[in-house]
C-alpha cells in the first residue's frame, strides 16, 4: 500500500482527534444534526445504493436492497435520534458507604465520547453494517473513519461520496481499499475499533488493536444452529428457517447454519423445505428475487463445501426442481444430510445457501451437540413446549436468540447485538450501542464535610470504631 495513502489516513484521524478535544463533547443538537445528515442520505439515495449493490453483486433484489440496506439502516439513525437526549442524562449513583451518605457526598456517571471510533464494514450487507453501528457511535459523540469492504466495489465508492457530501472529514470519513489499506486501517490509534466480518480476520485486527490499546468490538458471525423442538409446526419452522436461508442467498452472519430435528422427521422437515422454497421462488433460475454469489470465490468455496460433504457420504437434496445459472452465481438452496463434523461444511460458517441437517434422538442431545461446539452469534429454537424451550435457553450461551424465527432478533432497536467468544465481543444497537462507544466516566463530589480526615494519620480511636463496624460478617 502506497505510504502516502496510510499517511492521509492518519492525517486525519489527527485532524479528528484535535476537533474532539477543541470542540469538546457535542451538544444533543448537533448529535441529532449528524443522525439527521445520515437520515438523509439513505433517503435521498435510496435507489443509488440498491443499483450500486445490485451491480456489485452481478445481481441483487432492489426490494431485498431497499429493505435490508436502506430502510433497516435508517430504522436504527430514527431510534437514537428519538432517545439520544435520554440517553445522555447523568445517571446518578449511590453514595458508599451508606452511613456517610448523609453528610452531602454525590455520585454519577456522566457517559462521554470516546473520541475518534474506527469502524471496518463487510460486504453481505455493506450500508447496514456502517450505518447501523454509526447511530450509536453519532449519538455517542464520537467522530468516525469508515472502511468498507473491497469486495463490494461500487458501493464502497458510492458510501465515500455520500458520506463526503455530507459531513466534513473532520466529522465522518471513508477511505477505500484492499486488504493492505485494511490492515493499516486497522493499525492507527483509535479510540474505539468495531469490526464486523470473518473470525480469521479479527484475529489480525484484534493484534493490530492491541499495539495501539484500542478497544475492540467484533461481531464475527459463526456457525448458528437451529433447533426444531419435539412440537414444532413444521410447515411454519420450514417458511422460517427458508427466510433466514434464502435471505441475500444465506450470506447473512446470522443465517441459520445447521438444523437439528428428530431423527424421524428429518423427510417431513425437508419436504416442508422444499415447499417454502417453492413458494418463496416458483421459477428459480434467473429469479429477480434471489440474490447471487457476491463473486467468484466465494461461488467455488460454496460448490467446494458440496463435493467435499457429498465425497465424505453426505447426500444432497436440491430444494427447487431448477438448478439455477453458475454463470451468474445462482445457487439453489440445498439440504445436507449425513452430514458429519469432518467435512467443511460442518466446521466453516457456511455464509451461502446450503442447510446441513443433523438428527438427534432428545432435545438434551440437541444441546450437547450445540455446546460441543463454538457459541454461536446466533440460535433459533422452534416450538410452543414452554419447559423444552426454557431448557434450551438455560443451557446454550450464544449471542442472541429468536424463538419461533430467525434474524429478526437483530432488528429490535432495543436489544443489545453482538457475540460471545469466538462469534464476537462487545455489542451495539440502540442504548447498547451508545453505552458501547462512550466512556461511563464516574463523578464522585465530596461535601464540604471532611469524611476523609478520618482515613488520614494519625489513627485514633474514630477510625478504629468504624473498623470494628465494616470488618464483620
Amino acid at each position: 500500500m502506497p505510504r502516502r495513502y496510510s499517511g492521509a489516513m492518519r492525517d486525519i484521524l489527527d485532524r479528528q482527534k484535535l476537533a474532539q478535544l477543541n470542540d469538546g463533547s457535542p451538544s444533543a443538537a448537533l448529535r441529532i444534526d449528524r443522525l439527521d445528515r445520515a437520515i438523509g442520505l439513505l433517503v435521498d439515495h435510496a435507489a443509488d445504493i440498491a443499483d450500486a449493490l445490485r451491480e456489485d453483486f452481478g445481481h441483487r433484489p432492489i426490494v431485498a436492497s431497499m429493505v435490508t440496506d436502506v430502510a433497516a439502516s435508517i430504522e436504527p439513525l430514527k431510534h437514537a435520534r428519538r432517545h439520544v437526549r435520554q440517553w445522555m442524562r447523568r445517571e446518578p449513583r449511590k453514595v458508599s458507604p451508606r452511613a456517610l451518605a448523609w453528610l452531602g457526598a454525590r455520585a454519577w456517571i456522566d457517559y462521554q465520547p470516546k473520541g475518534v471510533v474506527g469502524l471496518i464494514s463487510p460486504w453481505n450487507f455493506p450500508f447496514n453494517l456502517t450505518f447501523a453501528p454509526l447511530a450509536g457511535i453519532l449519538a455517542a459523540g464520537n467522530r468516525a473513519m469508515i472502511k468498507p469492504s473491497e469486495f463490494t466495489p461500487r458501493s464502497s465508492a458510492l458510501m465515500q461520496r455520500l458520506i463526503a457530501g455530507a459531513f466534513d472529514e473532520t466529522e465522518v470519513a471513508v477511505f477505500t481499499g484492499d486488504a493492505d489499506v485494511g490492515a493499516a486501517f486497522a493499525a492507527l490509534p483509535f479510540d474505539h475499533l468495531i469490526f464486523t466480518g470473518a473470525t480469521s480476520v479479527a484475529r489480525h485486527i484484534l493484534r493490530a488493536a492491541a499495539e495501539n490499546l484500542v478497544p475492540v468490538t467484533l461481531e464475527l458471525g459463526g456457525k448458528s444452529p437451529a433447533i426444531v423442538g419435539r412440537d414444532a409446526d413444521l410447515d411454519l419452522a420450514a417458511r422460517r428457517l427458508m427466510f433466514g436461508k434464502a435471505l441475500n442467498a444465506g450470506q447473512v452472519c446470522v443465517a441459520p447454519d445447521y438444523v437439528l430435528v428428530e431423527r424421524s422427521k428429518v423427510d417431513a422437515l425437508i419436504g416442508a423445505l422444499k415447499n417454502a422454497t417453492v413458494a418463496m421462488f416458483p421459477t428459480f433460475d434467473g429469479n429477480a428475487d434471489y440474490a447471487a454469489i457476491v463473486n467468484a470465490r466465494h461461488f467455488d468455496r460454496l460448490c467446494g463445501y458440496l463435493d467435499d460433504a457429498e465425497a465424505k457420504g453426505a447426500v444432497r437434496h436440491p430444494l427447487h426442481v431448477q438448478n439455477g445459472r453458475a454463470d451468474e452465481r445462482q445457487l439453489v438452496p440445498t439440504v445436507l444430510t449425513g452430514v458429519n463434523d469432518g467435512m467443511a461444511v460442518m466446521q466453516e460458517e457456511i455464509f451461502g445457501p446450503i442447510l446441513p441437517i443433523v438428527p438427534y434422538d432428545a432435545i438434551d442431545d440437541a444441546i450437547a451437540y450445540v455446546n460441543a461446539h463454538p457459541r454461536p452469534l446466533s440460535l433459533y429454537y422452534f416450538g410452543d413446549d414452554r419447559a423444552e424451550s426454557e431448557r434450551v435457553l438455560s443451557r446454550v450461551v450464544a449471542g442472541g436468540i429468536t424463538l419461533n424465527d430467525t434474524i429478526v432478533h437483530l432488528t429490535m432497536d432495543d436489544l443489545p447485538f453482538g457475540g460471545i467468544g469466538p462469534s464476537g465481543m462487545g455489542a451495539y444497537h440502540g442504548v447498547d450501542g451508545f453505552r458501547t462507544f462512550s466512556h461511563a466516566r464516574a463523578v464522585y463530589r465530596q461535601s464540604r464535610f471532611d469524611i476523609t480526615a478520618l482515613l488520614r494519620p494519625p489513627y485514633g480511636a474514630a477510625i478504629k470504631r468504624l473498623l470494628a463496624l465494616k470488618i464483620r460478617r
